[in-house]
């Protein structure tokens, strides 16, 4: 999570609360004017964002010294760009660690998984269960497809789905991350498979949305028809 992030919740929550009148929650601070209220408003986008972020170990004696001295136009230990590497570095550093860590657990899952019956693996290490064999049409990488799916990881967070939506979702079969493109064109229409698919076949390093970096993918896909291009 990089600051610009931060401080954009910080202004969409300082906008939508303009009108806050100083409403009153529950907590112990006494909001009595607009100012009171879109000041604990920041303080929510802010800290919400650290605990996602599991920063709630940060010294926040010194984050408002640092606040304090900043607006006061006060002498600072950073200059904006410095202090702006100090960030880089320590997510850089969060991201790095983090994914290590997963790549040797969803090894691990992957490793137990490929035991089990009915679910086969591909050279490359994507693993797949055939839920339900269609009789149509097998897709090509340049067509586009209509699926239902649903997304989770290898603890059960839900990602992405379209089966919670309700509604399918269609999209050109090479826009995709690789393991849905394999697997995808080894389906027939009507067909549901369960897949597993390594980090390298998914989003690799790259953090996205629920989705940490290194992460092992696990979709239910229903192919539901193939939309000639």
């Amino acid at each position: 999570m990089k600051i610009k992030n931060i401080l954009s919740v910080t202004l969409i929550a300082t906008a939508s609360l303009l009108s806050c009148n100083g409403q009153k929650g529950k907590s112990s601070v006494k909001l009595k004017t607009q100012l009171d209220s879109v000041s604990y408003a920041i303080g929510i986008s802010i800290g919400d964002n650290f605990k996602k972020e599991k920063l709630d170990s940060l010294n926040l004696d010194i984050m408002n010294a640092a606040i304090r001295q900043a607006l006061a136009g006060d002498s600072l230990a950073f200059d904006q760009k410095n202090a702006q590497t100090c960030i880089q570095t320590y997510f850089g550093a969060k991201q790095k660690h983090e994914g290590e860590a997963n790549l040797a657990k969803g090894a691990k899952f992957l490793a137990e998984n490929a035991k089990k019956s009915g679910v086969k693996t591909f050279p490359d290490g994507l693993q797949y269960e055939v839920m339900k064999e269609g009789t149509g049409p097998m897709p090509k990488e340049t067509d586009t497809v209509e699926t239902h799916y649903h997304g989770t990881l290898i603890d059960g967070t839900v990602f992405d789905s379209s089966v919670e939506r309700g509604q399918p979702a269609q999209f050109p079969l090479n826009h995709v991350i690789q393991g849905w493109i394999e697997a995808l064109q080894m389906m027939k229409v009507g067909s549901k498979w369960k897949i597993y698919v390594p980090a390298n076949l998914g989003y690799g390093e790259q953090a996205k949305g629920k989705i940490p970096p290194n992460s092992v993918l696990i979709f239910e896909i229903e192919l539901l028809r193939i939309i000639h291009q």
